[in-house]
C-alpha cells in the first residue's frame, strides 16, 4: 500500500491541476489506510505525518483552481435539450423495473399520443397502427417468442420508409447488439436477461435508453406498427425471421427521437451514437490524404475484438452512374465483415434496400426484384418465404475507397477508461467576426501523463434543424448546406484562447454530421486549445456537448484569453473610406484609428470582416495618432503581413508606450464591407476613430504624367478661387500589360512632391511628400493638409513640382490626385 500511495504522491508532484489534487486526495488516503493497517509505530507515523503533509497540500491546490462553472449550468443545458417535436425525452436515471410493463386484466394497453408523420409515398401505403398481435398471422405459429428471438442469423431490410442509414446501422451492428458487448440489454426494456433477447411487454409499453441531446435519455413507445394496405413494408423486416419486431421497435424509439416515420435523413455514424452510444468517426474516402493501407489496419484489429462498427455512405450521384453502377446516391450500406485470407483486403457490403441494386463483383448491375417480406395489408408473414438474394457481396477495400464518399466507424467507448462530458450553449458569432475565432467555444486540455485523447463534439437536436431538412429542395448534399458545418481545430498554445485559425496543430474537416471527432496523441503536461469551429450554421443559438475520451487522466477547461485589456470597434468600408492597399493613392481615406498605450506590453489586433471574398490587412503606424497617407517600412510599429482573406491578425511582442496610428485596408480600392477591429492588450489602451480629413472633398485625378530621362523637376501652376484646405497624392505606374493591368518591375526610382510659393532664392515651400525627403516610388505619397489663397495663385506663384532621382522603367508615369474642399486649377507641365 506504501508503493501505491507513493506513486500517487509522484502523479501529484507532477501534475498540475485538478489531476494534482486528485492524485494528492488519493495519496493522502492511501497513507492513511497504510496507517491503520501497519502495527508498527514508526511507520504509522510517518504514513500519517505524509498524510497530513498531502491534505495541507490538496486544500493549497484547490485555491489553485479556476472558478466552477455557475451550479446546474451543465444540467440547465440538459433540460433544455429535453424537449423534441413536443415530446419530452428526460435523462436517463435508472432502469425501469418489468411492474413498469405489467397489464392489469381490464386494464387498457398503453398507447403513446405521439403523432408518428409519415412521408407522401408512406401515406398511399398506409392503412392503420397495428398490434403485433394484429400484424402476425396466425399468431401461434412460433409463438410470441419469435417477437422477440430469432431463430437464425437476421437479414434487416428497409423499404418504403427512407431510413437507410437506420438499416444499415442495426445490420452492421447486430453482432454487437445481441452478441459478445450484449448491448441491447442495456437499450430495450423490458429485457430477457437470463435468456439473452427482449421480453414481450403484457401491456404494449416499451422503454428505451439512447444516447442523444449530451447524455442518456428515456424515449418511450407503444408496440404499434405502421400496417400496410398494400405489399410494401413501412417499417424494417427481417427476412430470415419475418415475425421479429424487436428490430421495428427500435427504429420507432429512434425516428420518434428524429421526428417521425418520414425521416429527412442522417448516417450511419450519428445513428449508432444514438442508439448505442459508441464513438462515430467520419472518414472521408476522397480526401488525398487518406491512406487505404493505415486505415485497414486500424480497422481490421478493432474488428477482430469487435470494437468497432462499419457502415459506408456514397456521395452525390447522377441518374446515368446509378444506372450504370447499381449504386444509389445518398445513401449508407452496411459492412458486415472483413477477410484478407487470400491476400486480397475486401468488405462484406450489404445494401439495405429490400430491392436495392447490388454489385456483382464483375461491375455494378440491378438484380430482378425480389419479393418482400410482408403479404397483403401490411401482416407479417408466418410462413418462411424462399430466401431472395441478401443484397451483400464481397468487395475488395480499394473499390470501397474509390467509389464511396463516407466510412463511419462506430467505437467501443470501453477502449478508453476515462471519460470527461462538458455541455455548453453557443451563440454562433455575427457575420463580421465569423472568419475570425474570438467569439468560439474553446478548451483548455492537458495530459499529465501523455497519452491518446478522443474528443467528441456533438450539436443537439433541435426542431429547427428538423424544419429546414424537410423543406428541402434538391439533394441532401444542398441539406448540408443549409445547416452549416463544423469543425474541431487544435492549437500548441499553452491553453490559451487563439483569435484566428493561423498555425493550428490540427484541422479536422468541416462535417455536415451532428458530430465530430478529433484524435490526439498528447505529449506529458503540454497544454492545447480545442476550438470549436463553424461555417454557416443557420441558428443564432446551439447546444453542444464536448466528451473526452483517454487513456490517461485528462485536465479539462474552458481557455483563458492570453490578454487581460479588450476594445472592439466595429465599421465599415464604404464608398468613400475604402482606399485599398498602401501602393494607391486613395490609401489614406481608409478607416484609421488613434491607439495610445500608457505602458510598455505586448498588443494584438486583429481585423476580420464577414465578406469572405475581400483581402483584409492592418498597419499600426508611428503617426502620433495623426491620419497618415503612405506607408513606410520605418514607420511601422507592426503590421499583419499578406493580405488574408476574411481576417487579419497582428501581433506585436512589446510595443512602447505611445501614441500610434491604425489603418484598415482592403487589398483593392472600391471594396464595400463591414468590418471589426479587436484590440488585446496587458493594459489598458484607448481606442478612437480619426476624423476621415477627405470626407467631402473634392477629388481632382490629373493626367498621368510621363517620366523621360531628361527631366528630373517638374512644375506645374495652380489656381483657386476661393480659400482653399486640400493635399496631394501621387502613386507611379508601369506600362500595362496585354490584360490591361499594371506591370511592376523593381526600381531605384525616388519622388518628393511639393506646393511652393515663388521660385528661386525666395521660395517658399508650402507643403510636401516624406517630410522633404526623397521616398520610394513604390510607395503613394501624400503631402500634408494646406491652405491655398486666390490672391497668391492668380500672380502666378503657385506651383505644384515634382522632383525624380534614380532610375525608372520605360513608360512610367506618375498619377496624381488633389483632394480639397473647393475646386483646384491645374495648369500644364513644364521642365525646371
Amino acid at each position: 500500500m506504501e508503493k501505491d500511495a507513493q506513486a500517487a504522491e509522484a502523479l501529484a508532484a507532477t501534475s498540475t491541476g485538478k489531476a494534482a489534487l486528485d492524485y494528492a486526495i488519493q495519496a493522502a488516503e492511501l497513507y492513511m489506510r497504510a496507517a491503520s493497517s501497519t502495527s508498527n509505530k514508526q511507520d504509522a507515523a510517518r504514513f500519517r505525518q505524509r498524510c497530513k503533509a498531502l491534505i495541507a497540500h490538496a486544500e493549497k491546490l484547490k485555491t489553485q483552481l479556476p472558478k466552477a462553472p455557475p451550479a446546474g449550468h451543465g444540467s440547465d443545458i440538459l433540460r433544455q435539450s429535453s424537449l423534441l417535436h413536443g415530446n419530452e425525452f428526460p435523462p436517463w436515471e435508472k432502469d425501469p423495473s418489468d411492474a413498469e410493463f405489467q397489464h392489469q386484466s381490464g386494464q387498457r394497453l398503453f398507447t403513446d399520443e405521439t403523432k408518428f408523420s409519415l412521408s407522401p409515398i408512406q401515406t398511399e401505403n398506409f392503412a392503420s397502427w397495428q398490434r403485433p398481435q394484429d400484424l402476425c398471422h396466425p399468431p401461434d405459429d412460433g409463438g410470441l417468442d419469435a417477437l422477440m428471438r430469432p431463430s437464425q442469423s437476421c437479414n434487416l431490410v428497409q423499404d418504403v420508409t427512407t431510413d437507410c442509414s437506420v438499416v444499415a446501422s442495426l445490420s452492421a451492428a447486430i453482432g454487437m447488439l445481441t452478441g459478445k458487448h450484449s448491448v441491447l440489454s442495456s437499450i430495450i426494456h423490458p429485457f430477457d436477461h437470463d435468456n439473452g433477447h427482449p421480453k414481450i411487454s403484457a401491456s404494449g409499453k416499451y422503454v428505451f435508453r439512447m444516447n442523444f441531446n449530451g447524455c442518456w435519455r428515456r424515449v418511450v413507445i407503444d408496440d404499434r406498427l405502421p400496417a400496410s394496405r398494400t405489399d410494401r413494408t413501412l417499417f424494417v423486416v427481417d427476412r430470415r425471421n419475418p415475425r421479429l419486431i424487436w428490430p421495428a421497435l427500435l427504429e420507432k424509439a429512434y425516428l420518434k427521437v428524429r421526428g417521425g416515420y418520414d425521416f429527412p435523413g442522417s448516417n450511419s455514424g450519428t445513428d449508432l451514437w444514438v442508439l448505442t452510444g459508441w464513438i462515430p468517426e467520419q472518414l472521408f474516402l476522397q480526401r488525398e490524404d487518406f491512406d487505404v493501407s493505415t486505415a485497414w489496419r486500424r480497422i481490421k484489429a478493432a474488428h477482430e475484438t469487435q470494437d468497432v462498427v462499419v457502415t459506408l455512405g456514397t456521395g452525390r450521384i447522377s441518374d446515368e452512374e446509378e444506372e450504370v453502377m447499381g449504386l444509389v446516391g445518398e445513401h449508407d450500406y452496411a459492412v458486415l465483415d472483413m477477410d484478407a485470407s487470400d491476400g486480397l483486403r475486401k468488405l462484406l457490403i450489404k445494401n439495405p434496400w429490400c430491392n436495392g441494386p447490388v454489385w456483382t463483383g464483375a461491375g455494378w448491375s440491378t438484380p430482378q426484384k425480389s419479393p418482400t417480406a410482408a403479404s397483403q395489408h401490411g401482416r407479417i408473414s408466418s410462413h418462411k418465404p424462399e430466401l431472395p438474394s441478401s443484397g451483400t457481396l464481397w468487395v475488395a477495400f480499394e473499390d470501397v475507397a474509390q467509389h464511396f464518399e463516407s466510412m463511419y466507424l462506430n467505437w467501443n467507448p470501453k477502449l478508453f477508461p476515462h471519460r470527461q462530458d462538458r455541455h455548453f450553449n453557443w451563440r454562433t458569432p455575427p457575420k463580421h467576426l465569423a472568419a475570425s475565432l474570438v467569439r468560439n467555444m474553446q478548451y483548455s486540455i492537458t495530459c499529465p501523463r501523455g497519452g491518446l485523447v478522443w474528443m467528441l463534439v456533438s450539436r443537439h437536436f433541435v426542431d429547427q434543424e428538423l424544419a429546414i431538412m424537410r423543406n428541402r429542395r434538391g439533394s441532401m448534399a444542398a441539406v448540408a448546406e443549409q445547416l452549416g458545418y463544423m469543425s474541431i481545430l487544435i492549437f500548441q498554445t499553452r491553453g490559451k484562447r487563439v483569435q484566428t485559425s493561423e498555425g493550428q496543430l490540427y484541422r479536422g474537416p468541416y462535417v455536415d454530421s451532428p458530430q465530430t471527432l478529433a484524435r490526439l496523441e498528447t505529449e506529458p503536461g503540454k497544454q492545447y486549445t480545442i476550438v470549436l469551429d463553424q461555417q454557416e450554421l443557420p441558428l443564432k443559438s446551439y447546444n453542444f456537448t464536448l466528451t473526452l475520451f483517454s487513456e490517461l487522466a485528462v485536465e479539462l477547461r474552458e481557455a483563458q484569453e492570453e490578454m487581460s485589456h479588450f476594445k472592439e470597434i466595429e465599421g465599415t468600408w464604404s464608398r468613400r473610406t475604402a482606399g485599398g492597399n498602401s501602393s494607391l493613392s486613395t490609401y489614406f481615406i481608409n478607416p484609421q484609428f488613434k491607439i495610445s498605450t500608457t505602458r510598455t506590453g505586448p498588443v494584438s489586433i486583429l481585423l476580420t470582416t464577414g465578406d469572405q471574398d475581400v483581402h483584409v490587412h492592418v498597419d499600426l503606424v508611428w503617426a502620433s495618432g495623426k491620419r497618415v497617407a503612405s506607408i513606410r517600412v520605418k514607420d511601422l510599429a507592426g503590421t499583419s503581413g499578406e493580405y488574408r482573406r476574411g481576417c487579419a491578425d497582428a501581433t506585436i511582442p512589446k510595443l512602447d508606450v505611445g501614441i500610434y496610428t491604425l489603418v484598415c485596408s482592403t487589398f483593392e480600392a472600391n471594396q464595400i464591407a463591414d468590418f471589426a477591429l479587436r484590440v488585446s492588450s496587458t493594459a489598458d489602451v484607448e481606442l478612437e476613430p480619426i476624423p476621415a480629413d477627405a470626407a467631402g472633398r473634392l477629388r481632382n485625378s490629373l493626367a498621368p504624367l510621363a517620366l523621360t530621362e531628361r527631366e528630373e523637376r517638374m512644375r506645374a501652376p495652380i489656381q483657386v478661387s476661393w480659400l482653399t484646405r486640400g493635399s496631394v497624392c501621387v502613386r507611379s505606374v508601369g506600362p500595362k500589360s496585354a490584360r490591361d493591368e499594371v506591370v511592376r518591375h523593381p526600381s531605384s526610382l525616388m519622388i518628393r512632391v511639393s506646393v511652393v510659393h515663388g521660385w528661386g532664392p525666395e521660395q517658399l515651400v508650402v507643403a510636401e511628400s516624406g517630410d522633404g525627403e526623397f521616398v520610394e516610388s513604390t510607395a503613394a505619397l501624400r503631402t500634408p493638409e494646406f491652405d491655398l489663397e486666390p490672391g497668391r495663385t492668380h500672380s502666378g506663384q503657385m506651383w505644384l513640382v515634382v522632383e525624380t532621382i534614380g532610375v525608372h522603367n520605360a513608360s512610367t508615369s506618375l498619377e496624381m490626385d488633389i483632394f480639397s474642399d473647393s475646386p483646384v486649377r491645374v495648369g500644364a507641365w513644364q521642365s525646371w
